[in-house]
């Protein structure tokens, strides 16, 4: 009885780990098509920023999670500058249930790479020349919770549409 207990206990008590075992930058590129012509015209520039996250495992409990950002600069319709940068982390999370497990690499870790990505860029734009740009902080959460919703109402879609053909 005291041996079950004690095994009980030693399955409960597996331990939540975080582990962040690198950050790097895994590719960047930085454009400026229309240069010089782009510093000679009035700066009123129109920004467009696209996120996008993937997760790759690379071993039991470890993950490579990339971050890339692209930052479009345009202005009056020619492009100024695009700069995209790949960040990347390799994190070590042990012992959380899959959804916790997701809601880690989709949220938490975006969160620890953008910090990183904004400086890169920023830099970027500035050896390019251009004004500095700061990039303005990004609600993670909020960004998997509509990937989450998305994904769940494409489930739906796809099972109203079997259904609809099995009818």
């Amino acid at each position: 009885m005291a041996d079950e207990q004690a095994n009980e206990k030693s399955e409960e008590a597996v331990e939540q780990q975080f582990i962040i075992q690198k950050i790097y930058c895994k590719d960047l590129s930085f454009e400026t098509p229309n240069s010089p012509a782009m510093f000679t015209i009035k700066w009123e520039p129109e920004l467009k920023v696209d996120l996008h996250t993937a997760v790759n495992p690379l071993g039991k409990d470890v993950f490579e999670v990339v971050l890339t950002v692209t930052v479009t600069v345009k202005v009056v319709e020619k492009t100024a500058f695009l700069a995209e940068v790949q960040q990347a982390g390799i994190f070590n999370v042990t012992g959380f249930e899959k959804t916790q497990l997701d809601a880690m690499l989709g949220s938490y870790c975006p969160n620890i790479l953008f910090p990183y990505v904004r400086e890169v860029i920023s830099e970027l734009v500035n050896k390019g020349g251009f004004p500095q740009l700061i990039l303005q902080p990004v609600n993670f959460d909020a960004v998997y919770a509509q990937h989450l919703q998305q994904r769940q109402a494409q489930q739906e879609n796809d099972e109203s549409a079997a259904s609809d053909a099995v009818h």
